[in-house]
Order: structure tokens, then C-alpha cells, then sequence
């Protein structure tokens, strides 16, 4: 009489577990009508760092897509970032929006490129932890995403493998 109900817990804890995965899943990729936001993430910072760096993929489907804003608890500000280089320099310069255009995907990675600058740090961003951001589209309002915060190279690896 033991062994069924063990295995009856066990089989509840893997659906369990398996709710939760496909939940953090789906908080990963959201999708609305007009467009597509794929794996966000974060690069941690070391401790007393004021700012932080988030990115993420934004597919527009049959039309473009203008991101004009974002904000989160875990910091007072977000503002959207270009890093282009300038002759021998690399600058970072303030934007007012992001626009897609239909069809388009734009990948946002550490080391230039758009990006969203986190000002104003609330706490050190922890490898492993997530945190939530809203993205504001002049199309149709805001948008909620869940950011993982990962190493550059493992955000841009996953990243990247959303898209193969």
C-alpha cells in the first residue's frame, strides 16, 4: 500500500515541477498580436554598481513595432541605449525609440548595439535571479517580461538558439 502512494507523490511532484518549467517558460517568450519578445536577460553587476544592462529579441509580425519606453522595480530609471562606434570610440547614446519593421527581429547583445540601461540599481543584479520590466510600444501599450539575469555569453548563447 506504501509503494503506490510514493509513487503517486512522485508523479506529483514532477507535474509540479513541470508546471512551474513550462510557466518560466512562458513568461520568457511572450507573445502578443503584433509582435514577439524573446529571451530577455541581464549581465550581473558586481556589488555597489548603480547601473545595469538588460537585452532583448523584438520580432514584429505583419507591422512595425516602435518601442518607446521601459521601466522596472529593480531600478528608478531604464532608458533605451545605442552603442555605436564613433570613428575610434565606442558611444553610448540615449534613444528616444526602437522601431521594427515587419518581419524583423531586433537582437539586442552585450557589446553594442540597442540595449535597455538600467539606472538607478535597487540591489546588485544576482546571476540566476530574474526581475520584472515593462516595455512600453507606441502601438500598444505596455508589455510585462520577466528578465533572467545571466553571464554575457550565457544570455547570448541562449539567446541566439531561440532563433535556429
Amino acid at each position: 500500500m506504501l509503494k503506490p502512494m510514493a509513487w503517486l507523490g512522485g508523479v506529483l511532484v514532477m507535474a509540479a515541477m513541470s508546471i512551474s518549467m513550462a510557466s518560466g517558460a512562458l513568461a520568457h517568450d511572450v507573445r502578443t498580436d503584433a509582435l514577439r519578445i524573446a529571451h530577455s536577460f541581464a549581465t550581473p553587476t558586481p556589488p555597489g554598481a548603480e547601473n545595469g544592462a538588460a537585452y532583448v529579441d523584438i520580432t514584429a509580425f505583419s507591422d512595425p513595432v516602435t518601442l518607446i519606453g521601459a521601466s522596472s522595480p529593480a531600478s528608478n530609471n531604464v532608458e533605451l541605449h545605442n552603442m555605436q562606434m564613433d570613428g575610434d570610440m565606442m558611444q553610448m547614446r540615449h534613444v528616444d525609440e526602437i522601431h521594427v519593421e515587419a518581419g524583423e527581429t531586433i537582437s539586442m547583445r552585450p557589446g553594442g548595439g540597442f540595449h535597455l540601461m538600467l539606472l538607478g540599481l535597487t540591489e546588485p543584479l544576482k546571476e540566476g535571479e530574474r526581475f520584472p520590466l515593462t516595455l512600453t510600444f507606441a502601438e500598444q501599450g505596455d508589455v510585462d517580461i520577466e528578465v533572467w539575469i545571466q553571464s554575457a555569453q550565457e544570455g547570448s548563447e541562449a539567446a541566439d538558439g531561440h532563433h535556429h
